[in-house]
Formats: C-alpha cells, sequence, structure tokens
C-alpha cells in the first residue's frame, strides 16, 4: 500500500472543532483514499467527526496528514490546503470552502 503523508499546522483560532471537523470530513468524502489524522500519538479516522474532534487540536497543533491509493496525492493536497486556509472559517459567514 502506498501512503502520502504530509505535516500541516491548524492555524484558526478554534481548533478542530465540530464545524471545522465537518468541513474536514466532507473534503475526505470526495475522495477514495482512506484518510487518517495523527496528533499527539493518537490517530482518528478522517471521515468521522468525532473521531477527529477527539484529537483535541488546538491552534498550533501540528496534524499529520495521511491518505492511502488511488487518490492519496489529491487528497492530501486537498486537505493541507483546507487546514492552511484555517477551515474557511476566518470570513463572516462563511460556512466552507469556496463554491466551484
Amino acid at each position: 500500500m502506498v501512503l502520502k503523508r504530509r505535516e500541516v499546522v491548524v492555524v484558526n483560532p478554534l481548533g478542530l472543532h465540530l464545524r471545522a471537523a465537518d468541513i474536514f470530513v466532507r473534503m475526505v468524502q470526495q475522495f477514495q483514499s482512506e484518510v487518517r489524522v495523527h496528533s499527539n500519538g493518537k490517530t482518528s479516522n478522517g471521515r468521522s467527526i468525532l473521531d477527529l474532534t477527539t484529537l483535541v487540536a488546538e491552534c498550533g497543533a501540528r496534524l499529520d496528514l495521511e491518505a492511502n491509493v488511488p487518490d492519496a496525492e489529491e487528497a492530501i493536497t486537498a486537505l493541507s490546503e483546507l487546514v492552511a486556509a484555517g477551515f474557511y472559517e476566518a470570513g463572516e459567514g462563511q460556512n466552507g470552502p469556496p463554491s466551484t
């Protein structure tokens, strides 16, 4: 099994809370890859909102994103950009990634 990994830092002030986890999970669902998120010795399923919130990833926390084939590179890139964008929560009333 081929895995792709990338470390990211949570930048939004509220961290990886329920709304951010929901946005993350919705993005993961666009890919076929199995996604895991590692932080502070814990591993969470990237398709589970509750699992992600158990990481208690506050602003500044480092997350190690991991995805497997077939679309691992695309998944890791998109998810890394999502985390770097603060889960798109910086703008008032913005609930998710911009529409395409």
